[in-house]
């Protein structure tokens, strides 16, 4: 009845995103979809998307889960208020918290899944 809806963004929409916006959104896209969903790069991609759609406010019977995941995901995408480089650099900061939290400097703050001010 429903399309298919994850919990979280599921990796395997990635590719769909690729021709949302500009070139550099498009690199980043095409870069990242060639990664294993393990890399950092990609962990890194998921949890940016994951903030993005604010997916952890998705439950089952609401209208978002509803139209599934690669609906909203493009929603979020083309929604997304900024240029392409806000998104890089967006990506780009969610790139490090995940290598610090990698590295063992600590747990991640609290909020670590909402989009950052």
């Amino acid at each position: 009845m429903y399309p298919k809806a994850e919990i979280l963004f599921p990796f395997t929409v990635t590719r769909k995103l690729r021709h949302l916006r500009g070139e550099k959104w498009t690199e980043l896209v095409d870069r990242v979809s060639q990664l294993p969903e393990t890399d950092p790069d990609a962990l890194a991609f998921i949890l940016m998307m994951i903030r993005i759609n604010n997916c952890l406010k998705c439950y089952s019977g609401s209208y978002k889960f509803m139209r599934g995941c690669e609906a909203c995901s493009i929603q979020g995408v083309m929604q997304f208020k900024g240029e392409d480089e806000d998104l890089i650099e967006l990506f780009e900061k969610t790139k490090e918290e995940l290598e610090a939290y990698l590295a063992g400097e600590g747990p991640p703050p609290s909020g670590v899944l909402d989009l950052p001010e």
